[in-house]
């Protein structure tokens, strides 16, 4: 009866332990998360405005915000002999977005946060206060970290599209191969 007992406590803390870990909102972090970027996210981005995919679709069908997509692309594996075909799936992303590989990684390099900086600029005609709307997959820190990151560049209407393409292809709505920004490092 003891082990009965005991296993039917084991099973009880192993499912209580599962429900633990989604219940309430992932807390914000003080800065930016480095690594582990597909995780829970949180609800809410510091300086900026989450929203869904509602909301997103509205931006998008009136042309009231710049897309921009900060999945990383894939590169050609190392080691790869030169003649080697390789050819990585297309990125689907929401049509008409900038695709701005690696920014939103937790620490980015000189030459990548430039890279950022200037099609931040281009995009938003040098306007930090043009809306833009940054995402790329549902429970991806990467959008998280730069949207953030665009708020400390001075952006003053910053969007996190917690959903990404995830929600967007989801909610059936249209999409396009896409191609990372000239310049990409």
């Amino acid at each position: 009866m003891r082990a009965l007992v005991a296993c039917g406590v084991a099973v009880l803390l192993i499912v209580c332990g599962a429900a633990r870990a989604d219940d309430g909102p992932v807390p914000e972090p003080p800065s930016y998360r480095l690594d582990n970027y597909r995780a829970p996210v949180p609800l809410t981005v510091s300086g900026g405005t989450a929203i869904g995919t509602e909301d997103a679709k509205a931006l998008w069908t009136n042309r009231r915000a710049a897309f921009i997509d900060v999945l990383p692309a894939p590169r050609r594996p190392d080691g790869l002999a030169p003649g080697a075909v390789w050819k990585p799936l297309p990125r689907l992303h929401v049509p008409g977005s900038l695709w701005l590989p690696d920014v939103g990684r937790g620490e980015i390099n000189e030459r990548l946060d430039s890279y950022f900086r200037d099609n931040l600029e281009r995009i938003t005609g040098g306007s930090k206060a043009a809306p833009v709307v940054f995402y790329c997959l549902a429970d991806c820190w990467m959008s998280w970290n730069a949207a953030r990151r665009a708020v400390s560049y001075g952006y003053t209407q910053v969007y996190w599209y917690r959903d990404g393409t995830d929600g967007w292809t989801k909610a059936r709505l249209p999409t396009e191969a896409g191609t990372p920004a000239p310049g990409w490092p």
